[in-house]
């Protein structure tokens, strides 16, 4: 039988591999700029490392702000609601951790989201469509899952893979803005094998996309990841997969929310509630099939 333990187990160590494969596919594009542009390969691969990591490195000091900022959200006072209060610090005592800021974004549609660079500086931003929606039980599943990200630090590891995500980003279109003067001089690129050349020129135009399609199979394992951990926190699968249920039957469309922030809800707050149908639609999609998250859950 399936147990949070299980789940959890089998959740790190594909998250391990997905790492693994961002590794590899950058060290692939490091070892064929070393053979097309010769010693300066290595420049560009560093320095777009070092470019991209100060601009992701600034992203994530100030991520709950700017995404707060651009949600409309507003800080909730224990006063205003001091339910909503008790289940947080609930379950941030379950979990080990500091109580989050609580925020709110009013707007019908159900959804809520966790952001801050660590436990001490974390936000849980509800809709007041989920709160006033979802039953006790379902939203400390909500909350329990939100409290999961931020002790897995996943804003941290997402973090990480934007600074390889935008790396890979920046090295193929240098190449291609640079490949026309580059030819203009000599180069090792003249002494390649045609099948080397071929296969680099391949990962460089297709790099952009497949680290895209990484990162977001990265996200949709963290949110099966934070289900498990969540069921751990409340010992009870059964309240996050109806809040699940409930929110996937909701059709309406997040205003607030934008491609940019979309990773971060529960659920995806763009898709109109519905889950990709399709396999080609599953490898773009920022969040896993609720359906197959419930099976998962209702199984434990």
């Amino acid at each position: 039988m399936a147990t949070p333990y299980t789940h959890i187990a089998q959740n790190k160590r594909q998250t391990a591999l997905v790492v693994v494969a961002f590794v590899l596919v950058i060290s692939a594009l490091g070892f064929f700029f070393d053979l097309y542009f010769g010693s300066e390969g290595f420049v560009y691969t560093g320095v777009a490392l070092i470019f991209a990591g100060i601009s992701s490195f600034i992203s994530y000091y100030n991520s709950d702000k700017i995404v707060l900022a651009i949600s409309g959200a507003r800080k909730v006072t224990p006063n205003e609601n001091e339910a909503l209060h008790d289940l947080v610090e609930n379950m941030a005592i379950a979990s080990g951790l500091p109580k989050p800021e609580i925020y709110m974004i009013e707007d019908t549609a159900m959804n809520a989201f966790a952001t801050g660079r660590d436990p001490d500086h974390s936000v849980i931003c509800f809709t007041s469509g989920i709160v006033a929606a979802l039953d006790k039980r379902e939203l400390e599943g909500v909350i329990a899952h939100e409290m999961s990200h931020i002790g897995n630090r996943d804003i941290l590891l997402m973090s990480v893979v934007s600074v390889l995500v935008g790396s890979i980003t920046l090295l193929a279109d240098w190449f291609t803005r640079g490949r026309s003067y580059r030819s203009r001089r000599r180069s090792k690129s003249s002494s390649m094998p045609p099948v080397v050349m071929a296969l680099g020129l391949v990962l460089v135009l297709l790099s952009p996309v497949i680290a895209q399609l990484i990162k977001l199979a990265l996200g949709r394992k963290r949110e099966f990841l934070a289900d498990s951990t969540a069921v751990m926190l409340t010992r009870y699968p059964q309240g996050l997969a109806n809040a699940l249920r409930k929110l996937s039957s909701d059709r309406e469309i997040l205003e607030a929310a934008n491609g940019a922030t979309a990773h971060l809800y529960i659920t995806s707050p763009l898709q109109g509630r519905g889950s990709p149908t399709t396999w080609f639609s599953k490898l773009f999609s920022t969040h896993p099939p609720v359906e197959e998250r419930i099976v998962r859950l209702e199984s434990m």
